[in-house]
């Protein structure tokens, strides 16, 4: 075991604080990683608020992590001490149901393990994040580094990256396509990088007009102010894919409407049952499909990695010291950060 420096959230109403605890010495599949960098997710302020109900105390959060491997387990073929390694939001899943053999460990029949907060599948202990120093991660859920990413932009890529490439992977969306970005946050904007850079004409719906020139910047083709009904009538039944990243209750059938026949809505950010309701008219009419994604498999992911190091994709971020954490959630309940915050966890040795 080795003793483990962090910050973890000790109860729903008090502040993240530094906490000490074990993690376990390597396995034979084990990979030791210091942590260099850990992007700050919504799902982190979630977890530390108890808003889904399931958080135990306590926990340390962070499932975005950047770091360099410090030991391997006398198993591991793929990893040397020194290399530069990422671990995203998974660290296990039973490897043997079917989703699992077809490389989408994010829909394990038995449930993924996650980063943190959760029982480890071997012994049992309670599973901490990347707020933290180091990690004990099985080779098979480590990501390699590409050689000239930017380290810190990368973190939030394991997830806010993958959460967006994975559905445009997974439903073809290439060169000739027109799609919807929906919301300007740190999905949206990785929304519309990564499906420019798969050939697709992006355009971004947003509600604000202070957002349109931010848009263009990001690489937008065309931006549509979603509260503007004019807006919205000129681009009726003319997308192919619509990329929803609002991660709160929405109306969908205005985007419904603007897909074309046989278009799909893509859900990555809304995990609330949908209000206002869809109206049945929306997909019957004109054969339209709703879905949703979940991040992406281990393979995918690296594939993200070394596609976003190709094409020189970076999430913007705004690095910060483990120190200003709470100042930092409490930004991100206001939407004041563009548009991932980053730790470097140097900070935490101070």
């Amino acid at each position: 075991m080795s003793q483990t420096l962090a910050y973890a959230a000790h109860a729903a109403d008090q502040p993240l604080a530094p906490f000490t605890f074990e993690r376990r010495r390597p396995r034979p599949d084990d990979v030791a990683i210091e942590i260099l960098y850990c992007g700050v997710c919504h799902s982190d302020l979630h977890f530390a608020r108890n808003d889904w109900g399931m958080t135990r105390y306590p926990i340390v959060p962070g499932h975005e992590i950047v770091g360099r491997v410090t030991a391997v387990g006398d198993e591991v073929s793929r990893f040397r001490v020194g290399d530069l390694v990422g671990v995203g939001c998974m660290v296990d899943s039973c490897r043997h149901c079917q989703p699992c053999r077809d490389g989408v460990e994010q829909f394990c029949l038995e449930g993924f393990t996650m980063t943190y907060g959760s029982d480890d599948r071997r012994d049992g202990h309670f599973t901490q994040g990347g707020y933290s120093d180091r990690i004990v991660v099985s080779e098979h859920f480590v990501l390699r580094m590409p050689e000239g990413i930017d380290l810190a932009s990368a973190a939030p890529i394991l997830c806010a990256g993958i959460t967006t490439y994975s559905p445009l992977r997974h439903y073809g969306v290439e060169a000739g396509h027109r799609i919807g970005v929906i919301g300007m946050g740190g999905l949206g904007h990785m929304g519309v990088k990564l499906a420019k850079a798969l050939g697709a004409e992006v355009t971004v719906f947003t509600r604000s007009e202070a957002k349109v020139e931010e848009a263009r910047r990001h690489g937008a083709d065309h931006v549509v102010v979603s509260t503007d009904p004019a807006q919205m009538e000129a681009v009726a039944e003319t997308f192919d894919f619509m990329l929803d990243t609002v991660p709160v209750q929405h109306d969908l059938n205005p985007y419904l409407a603007a897909l074309k026949y046989d278009g799909t809505h893509i859900l990555v950010g809304l995990l609330d049952p949908v209000e206002p309701a869809v109206e049945g008219f929306n997909l019957v009419f004109k054969r339209r499909v709703l879905a949703g994604s979940l991040i992406g498999g281990i393979e995918e992911t690296q594939e993200l990695l070394d596609f976003c190091a190709e094409h020189d994709i970076r999430c913007e971020t705004e690095t910060i010291d483990i120190q200003d954490i709470n100042a930092a959630f409490e930004r991100m309940e206001k939407g004041d950060v563009r548009y991932r915050f980053v730790i470097d966890m140097a900070s935490l040795k101070a």
